[in-house]
Order: structure tokens, then sequence, then C-alpha cells
């Protein structure tokens, strides 16, 4: 009997398990809920910082050094770590024993310490050819240079500890232990603030004390992880074995993974030294990235490290169908929180920033300033979040080369455009080309990984999307006519700012949640089990 060469249609195709996709629910909304605590102190910090330093030459400085242990964070930690480690990870924790297994946790906690160590040592080192090579527009500035120098050594150890923090995450999130990791940043956030209020004003430079809270804040995102993996039997060892077959083989997944998942990072970095030529264009672009972050971080992020674990078991089994319903469940239900998310910043990001940055030493010019990036940004919100669903499925397949090379193509294409846009855009040009590359690279990436799997459920996400589509209305109306209220020009009124601001977002949000409702939408269905206070044991531990 022959097989038909034909793939089959959607409707043929075995759709996601409802327990797989409970699971996969819960653990995000578990994730999420601890994300969004971190992300409110986080978004606490930055309002404390925009009052503090406002756009000023200390905080362009800030921001610029910040940027490159952040850069090499996202390369030796956080996403290309956790891709590289959970598979391999995983297929020891199933086929092999907890021996081996804790072994394996070992050597790849001593390896990544000690490269981690080298490259933070170097990074101190070449501090000051860093800084002249990544800041072109500050070469005049031989103070503000010199700041940036200092501020970027002593942030460069911040590297060492995430690395070791996103280590720890890999081998929990292995096991299905979510909550954890997500608080590990509340952490760094309630260092930084610290460090902001009470040790900022013993110095001569106060920059200074927040760059060092950085760096504790790394620290302790990776100790207060260290009891969970002591209770799951897993506490790291030293035990040197950089040619250990697992460890080999994560750096063979980890090498292209560096550029596949840093894309995004790679591109913020380019904008970031082209806007060294704009007064107070790092300030801007971070502030509005920072703002990006927020619901991306809460959910996108949250979905993609929830669904990793369960795309990473059905690659190990060459279970193709389920993997490709996965990814359909991850990519609608990023979309179902994300397009919202996306159309409330670019409608409502005056009034936004107007609240809660126009404060002390930050000025109407720099909301206007900040305002304009996030526009920019916003157009790729869902490319930014979609992404990341999509190159977890590479990588739990352990095809890292796909999503690099998609990368480098991201990265001439972001080159190109700021190029092209700078010079009409200034620094919000910048922030639109960065958008448009990370469309670029997720378009791609879905062509081929749909080609891959012989479809995405294309038509599940096609109906989904355009439920979406509906339900957006009510959320565009209410935006577009809050934020053409004239006391977004005013200071002074922020109870009543605050108020309106409240009453749109929640009577969007009843809107669009309400057309879903009507609709009879899966995703809201689950989105309610998300939000669900009580969690079954084998998510939360």
């Amino acid at each position: 009997m022959t097989q038909s060469t034909t793939p089959p249609s959607d409707s043929q195709l075995p759709q996601d398990s409802p327990g797989e996709t409970h699971q996969i629910s819960r653990a995000a909304g578990l994730i999420g809920a601890a994300t969004f605590c971190s992300r409110i102190l986080g978004f606490l910090r930055d309002i404390i910082l925009a009052n503090l330093f406002g756009a000023n030459a200390a905080a362009d400085a800030f921001y610029i050094a910040y940027r490159i242990p952040n850069l090499l964070r996202e390369l030796f930690a956080e996403g290309s770590m956790s891709s590289a480690f959970i598979p391999v990870f995983t297929e020891y924790h199933s086929t092999r024993s907890k021996q081996e297994t804790w072994e394996l946790a070992s050597a790849a906690f001593t390896t990544l310490l000690t490269l981690v160590t080298l490259v933070t040592l170097l990074g101190i080192l070449a501090a000051p050819s860093l800084v002249w090579m990544l800041a072109p527009g500050l070469h005049d500035e031989a103070a503000q240079l010199a700041t940036t120098t200092l501020l970027t050594q002593i942030m460069f150890p911040y590297l060492l500890f995430v690395s070791l923090a996103a280590l720890a995450m890999g081998v929990l999130n292995s096991l299905r232990s979510f909550a954890i990791p997500a608080l590990a940043p509340v952490f760094f956030n309630v260092c930084v603030i610290v460090f902001a209020l009470a040790i900022s004003p013993w110095f001569d430079q106060p920059i200074v004390a927040v760059a060092i809270g950085i760096v504790v804040g790394g620290l302790a995102q990776f100790l207060m992880q260290l009891p969970g993996l002591h209770k799951k039997g897993f506490l790291f060892s030293w035990n040197f074995h950089p040619s250990h077959p697992g460890v080999k083989r994560m750096g063979v997944l980890l090498i292209p993974t560096l550029l596949g998942l840093a894309v995004t990072q790679i591109n913020l970095t380019i904008s970031t030294i082209l806007a060294s030529y704009f007064e107070g264009g790092p300030t801007y672009l971070f502030y509005a990235m920072r703002l990006i972050q927020f619901p991306l971080g809460i959910f996108g992020v949250a979905m993609a490290t929830a669904i990793l674990p369960s795309l990473s078991s059905h690659a190990a089994k060459g279970a193709h169908e389920e993997l490709r319903a996965t990814v359909n469940f991850g990519l609608r239900m990023v979309f179902f929180i994300i397009l919202p998310s996306m159309v409330g910043l670019m409608l409502l990001r005056t009034p936004i920033i107007h609240l809660f940055f126009e404060h002390g030493a930050f000025s109407a010019l720099d909301t206007i300033g900040t305002a304009s990036a996030l526009l920019g940004f916003s157009v790729g919100l869902w490319a930014f979040a979609s992404y990341r669903i999509l190159a977890m499925a590479f990588y739990s397949l352990q095809d890292t080369r796909t999503p690099a090379t998609v990368a480098v193509v991201s990265v001439g294409i972001n080159i190109g455009l700021s190029l092209w846009l700078m010079t009409p855009l200034a620094h919000s040009g910048l922030a639109l080309a960065a958008a448009l590359a990370a469309i670029a690279n997720t378009l791609i990436l879905a062509t081929l990984l749909g080609r891959r799997l012989q479809g995405l459920l294309w038509a599940t996400l096609g109906s989904s999307l355009a439920r979406t589509g509906i339900a957006l209305l009510p959320v565009i109306g209410l935006c577009t006519w809050m934020a053409s209220f004239p006391i977004w020009q005013e200071t002074g009124q922020s109870p009543q700012k605050m108020a309106w601001l409240l009453v749109v977002i929640g009577g969007s949000a009843i809107g669009y949640f309400g057309i879903h409702q009507l609709l009879h939408s899966d995703e809201l269905m689950h989105l309610k089990l998300m939000l669900k206070r009580r969690l079954p044991q084998r998510s939360a531990q």
C-alpha cells in the first residue's frame, strides 16, 4: 500500500492535545504572573531613573554602557543558553540516570563559569576600545566617553552572574519548575532601585551607584535560585569537563544560537551606536524598548519559556505533528495578547510616557522623543514575540543553523534601513528599522518552519487572527478618543490622568475580551486557565 505524498490539510492533522495545551497554559500563566511582578518593579525602576537622570549626558553614558554587557548577556545567557541547554538536558533527564543528568548540569556550570569569567576579564580590559567602537557619537566628548568606559567596566561582571542565573533557570525549567526562575528578576530590580535611591547620593557620580546595583542584582538573580536547585537535587558542583558529550552537544547548538536568539539585542545595539549621534537618542530608545518589553516579557517570553520543554519532548519522540500543533497554539496565544498590547502602546504612547516619566529631570521634550521611538518599536511588537516561538521550534529540533542564517539577513536589513531612515526620522527611524527587521526575520522563519513541518495549521491561525482583528475595534476607538484629550499637554492633574488611563484601558479590555467571548474564542478559554490561582503541582514544581 503506497502512501500519498500530498501534505494533509489542517483539518486532517491532529490538533493540540487538551492536556498538553492546558499544561503549557498553566505554566505560561505562572511565568507570566511572576514576570508581571518583575516588570512592575522594572517599570518603577525606570521611572525612578528617569526622574533622577532624565535624558542627560550621564543617562546616555549609562545606557550605552549597559548595552554592551546586555548584548553579551543575550549571547551567553538567557535565550541562547536555555535554547541550547534545555533540549540536551531534557533528553538526559528522560533517558539517563539522575546521576548522569546531575553530572551533565555540573559540567555545563563549570564550563560556563570558566568561559564567561574569561570573557568578563577581557571585557573589562577592552572596555575603552569597545566604547570607542560602540559610541562613535561621543568621540568628541572626552568626559562623557570616560564616564561610559568606567560604567562599562563596572557592569561587566553582571554578565557572569546573569549567565549562571540563566543556566540555573534552564535546569529548573527543564524540570518544569518555572516560578522561581521567573521571580529572580524581582531581586535584580529591587537591588537597582535600592542603589539608585539610597546609595547614589553618596557618590560624586550618582550614576556609578546604579551601575554597581546592576552587578549586585545579577548576583542576586543567581543566588535566589540555588535553594530550588538544592530541593530538586541538582545543586551544581565543580566538574570541569568541557569534553563531556552533553556539554559538547550544547556547544554545537549554542554557537549558531548565539546569533539566532540575540538578533534583537544585536539590532538594538546597532540602533544605540547610531543613536549616539543624537542627543538623548540612546536614552529615548532605551525607555521605549523597556515599554515594549513589558507585554513582551509578561506573555511573549513567558509563552516561549513554557513551550520549549514541550517542543523538546515532541522533537525527541519524532512527533512532528504534535510539535506543529504546539507551535500553532503558541502563536495563537501570543497574537491574542500581543496585538491589543501593540495597538494600545501605539495609540496611548504619549499619555503613558507623559504620566509616568515626565517628572523631575525628564522633560516634555523627552516625552516626545521617547514616544516617537515607542511608535517605531511598536510596529514590530508582534514579530518580537512570535519570533521566539518559531525559534524555539527550530531549537527543539536541534536545528540552530536556520535561525542563525536568517538572523544574519535580519541584521543586514536593519543596518540598511537604519542608515536610510535615521536621516529623515532621527532616533525614531532607528526604532522603526529594528521593528521592520524583526518582521522580516519572523516572516522568513515562519515560512521555513512551515515547509519543514508541512504547514503550521494556517487555517486555524488565520481564523484566530480574524477574531482578534474584530475584537480590536473597541480598543482602537477608545484609545484614539482619549489620546486626543488636551490634558496630555498640560502639567499636573496626575490623579485625573491616571483615572482616565485606567478607565480607557479597562474599557478596552472589556470590549476586547467581550467580543472574544461572543465569538467563543479558544484563546480566551486558555487565558482563563492561565489566570487560575491554583495550579497543578506538576506545573508549580
